[in-house]
């Protein structure tokens, strides 16, 4: 691996650290100012730029608890890196008390380009039906960070 994506690996793994933290603030350091979120899942949106990212990405995790994405794989290739993951976390929903959520783990695949230690553009994949059948009742739609 050269040094470049080494870096790039790196930030990733900053990325994914902080939400797994729980801070809004710390992963939106990860990315450049001009961060495309790209979603291909019917229950996310897309959104451009860091700022309005950290603000979805506080109102997503309000919604979970106990978030975490696994890293099952992760294949770098200059400064784009792919990663495998596990989400599980406890969907609380909108305005639903602790006791309220449902827990969940889907799978997925973030699609990441890093460029001067900064992520540019970040594609996610995963099964909005699956997280649905899972939380079933729990109200609202699924995730969107």
């Amino acid at each position: 691996m050269t040094d470049h994506e080494k870096a790039a690996a790196a930030t990733v793994r900053a990325y994914l650290a902080a939400l797994n933290r729980g801070s809004a603030d710390d992963a939106a350091l990860c990315v450049s100012e001009g961060f495309i979120n790209e979603h291909t899942t019917t229950l996310g949106e897309t959104v451009v730029g860091r700022e309005a990212y950290r603000e979805r990405l506080a109102r997503f995790l309000e919604s979970f608890s106990r978030l975490h994405y696994e890293v099952e794989q992760m294949i770098v290739d200059g400064p784009h890196v792919a990663v495998a993951y596990r989400m599980s976390a406890t969907w609380q929903g909108p305005g639903a008390d602790s006791s309220a959520g449902r827990p969940f783990v889907i799978r997925g695949m973030f699609r990441f380009e890093v460029e001067a230690g900064r992520i540019n553009h970040r594609v996610d994949y995963w099964d909005s039906a699956d997280f649905q059948r899972q939380v079933s009742g729990a109200g609202g739609p699924g995730p969107r960070a």
